[in-house]
């Protein structure tokens, strides 16, 4: 498609370059190429607008669903750096824990001792 616009470009610079005054040629440029070119290219990215707009729409509600479920309760450890033995697991136990069932999103890391944050 971009071929076909740099084609109709090129056939309308050459029209406006035979106009009789620079005013002319700026309209027949404008009016003929700018404005038509316009709204073609905002009509084919319909739909790659609609599809990115419902991707963000559907990234956002599960950031929103799941968000809930991530955020730590008050009185938590979360600003403890390493977490207390006795306490679950806070937004910074994932360094230190093997578990990394925290609420950060480091990725579980198992039992055998990664945490799965990093260049493990």
């Amino acid at each position: 498609m971009w071929i076909v616009a740099v084609g109709w470009a090129y056939v309308v610079i050459l029209m406006a370059a035979t106009e009789t005054s620079v005013i002319a040629g700026i309209m027949t440029f404008f009016g003929y190429c700018v404005l038509p070119l316009s709204i073609l290219f905002y009509i084919t990215g319909a739909g790659k607008r609609r599809a990115r707009r419902a991707g963000a729409s559907v990234s956002s509600s599960a950031s929103r669903h799941h968000g809930d479920a991530r955020m730590p309760l008050a009185g938590s450890n979360m600003l403890m750096p390493f977490g207390d033995a006795g306490v679950g697991h806070g937004a910074s136990d994932c360094a230190d824990s093997g578990s990394g069932s925290g609420f950060s999103d480091c990725g579980g890391g198992g039992g055998d001792g990664g945490g799965g944050c990093g260049g493990d």
